[in-house]
């Protein structure tokens, strides 16, 4: 299915953000029965990953402090500096063209931010780059730093760069994905400006911004939250 904006918006990846990169891929690994895999660092970011696939062209990345790298001199995204815990911070939704849905997404009243240049070496050193809206630069009710959890997810647009996907990551597949927030209609209306993929995830009223994903593991269903735990 198409959009005005160019072809319908797919699920990309989900962000599990972290202060302690390794201790948390452990942690993964011994929930779940798989480890996840190196996918690299983000120069300049100060931060590396760790990726999962889920199955139907989208992954899992954990993602946290790069102890090769510097201190930034801005904050890391997805509020790692801040986090006490790993945490399922936001979602991004891959998309072709970005510069027009980000286009579409300001005349239908949501603001997804500048389209940013990215990059980052594959461990066999293959380089990759993206085009990608700030997470979290929309500002509305779906989340914020001081929540840390953006329920709206950022645009990616992978060019001719071969999705991570493909590069045979080990999986564990994707069994739902889930929101509440204290203002599920607005919610809802920054998902429909923005184009993200339907069904996305439904968003019930809760007492806060926070996104819920279940894997299948090897031994069981595993939740992602605010920490992950078996089912």
């Amino acid at each position: 299915m198409s959009t005005a904006a160019g072809p319908a918006a797919v699920l990309d990846h989900l962000v599990y953000a972290t202060p302690h990169l390794e201790r948390t891929v452990d942690e993964v690994a011994r929930l779940t029965g798989v480890r996840p895999v190196s996918g690299g660092s983000h120069p300049g970011r100060g931060t590396r990953n760790h990726l999962l696939g889920l199955g139907g062209g989208a992954y899992f990345e954990i993602i946290g402090p790069d102890p090769g790298q510097p201190v930034p001199p801005a904050p890391r995204w997805f509020g790692i500096d801040a986090l006490p815990g790993p945490r399922l911070v936001t979602w991004a939704v891959r998309v072709t063209g970005i510069a027009a849905r980000v286009a579409a997404a300001r005349a239908h009243g949501y603001d997804p931010g500048d389209p940013a240049e990215m990059s980052r070496r594959a461990p066999d050193g293959t380089p990759l780059s993206w085009r990608l809206t700030p997470p979290g630069a929309g500002g509305g009710p779906a989340g914020g730093e001081s929540a840390g959890v953006w329920l709206t997810p950022f645009l990616l647009d992978w060019g001719t760069t071969p999705h991570p996907a493909a590069a045979g990551l080990p999986t564990l597949p994707l069994v739902s994905l889930t929101a509440t927030h204290p203002e599920p209609a607005a919610v809802r209306a920054e998902l429909a400006a923005l184009g993200a993929p339907w069904p996305g995830p439904p968003v019930a009223a809760g007492p806060g911004p926070r996104l819920t994903a279940v894997l299948a593991g090897r031994h069981g269903r595993v939740a992602f939250g605010r920490g992950a735990v078996a089912l």
